[in-house]
């Protein structure tokens, strides 16, 4: 693993640490290129049950990194044109369809890209510090990273128009207010409380967790039929599940449940 990208598991939690904090681990080609292949990994392994991320030093993530970003442009190159299909589309949908939760550990700013990505999380803890910032318009971009899609389910149609064409900063706490983010803690706190409630999950129904994941995924773009019938498939394969039935069996017998994953 590349050491732009930190790795480290404790009792099924994978913490992925963006680590370029001299550059406010801003998103180069090699820290994409290891986001994507770690969250691939940890899509695919079963000992990892739940997934935190978030960014080195004081921040969480500036986004792109600009100055590769106009070395290329000034070169000619037309690598930073791919980069949303071939780095952040599939940043996002490996996010999305991870089959475990994956909580977001704000910590200092999020930025472009990187507040996109704490957006596609499943949940996202921010630390009092933390800053939201949509500034695509600011270097004459559009958006990317799926914060068309996503945060407009977060906060709604008129505030994400006004984040992302307005380009000012959302605080801490009116990002908890206006629910962009789930939790708020101390500064410095973040990545242990994510860490904490990921700990928590992981010892969790994780199958069921995948399930929940795939209905609400399946329901922002469908009408309620298609939703009702997505639920009852998944409905159907989660009652099969020994998570279920252990649950069951623990309510029953008046006890905490053993959940496996399975």
């Amino acid at each position: 693993m590349s050491d732009v990208l930190l790795t480290q598991d404790t009792e099924g939690v994978r913490l992925l640490t963006l680590n370029r904090p001299e550059s406010f681990n801003s998103l180069n080609v090699e820290l994409k290129q290891a986001l994507i292949g770690a969250l691939r990994e940890a899509a695919a392994d079963d000992a990892v049950r739940a997934v935190v991320i978030t960014g080195a030093g004081k921040a969480f993530c500036a986004g792109q990194d600009l100055k590769e970003h106009v070395a290329l442009l000034q070169a000619d190159d037309p690598a930073p044109l791919r980069t949303v299909e071939e780095h952040y589309n599939p940043m996002i949908r490996a996010v999305a369809t991870m089959p475990k939760p994956v909580i977001a550990a704000v910590n200092g700013t999020a930025a472009g890209a990187g507040a996109s990505l704490a957006y596609a999380c499943d949940l996202r803890i921010a630390s009092s510090d933390a800053k939201f910032l949509m500034a695509f318009a600011n270097v004459g971009l559009s958006t990317d990273s799926g914060v068309s899609w996503t945060l407009p389910r977060l906060i709604g149609y008129g505030r994400a128009m006004e984040m992302l064409l307005l380009a000012e900063p959302v605080a801490a706490e009116e990002a908890l207010r206006i629910g962009m983010v789930n939790r708020l803690v101390g500064e410095g706190e973040a990545a242990m409380a994510a860490a904490e409630l990921a700990s928590r999950m992981a010892a969790g129904p994780t199958s069921a967790y995948a399930r929940i994941k795939e209905t609400l995924l399946a329901a922002a773009a469908e009408g309620l039929d298609e939703a009702l019938a997505v639920e009852a498939g998944a409905q159907a394969e989660a009652g099969r599940t020994a998570d279920h039935r252990e649950a069951v069996a623990a309510f029953t017998e008046k006890r905490n449940p053993n959940f496996t994953g399975h």
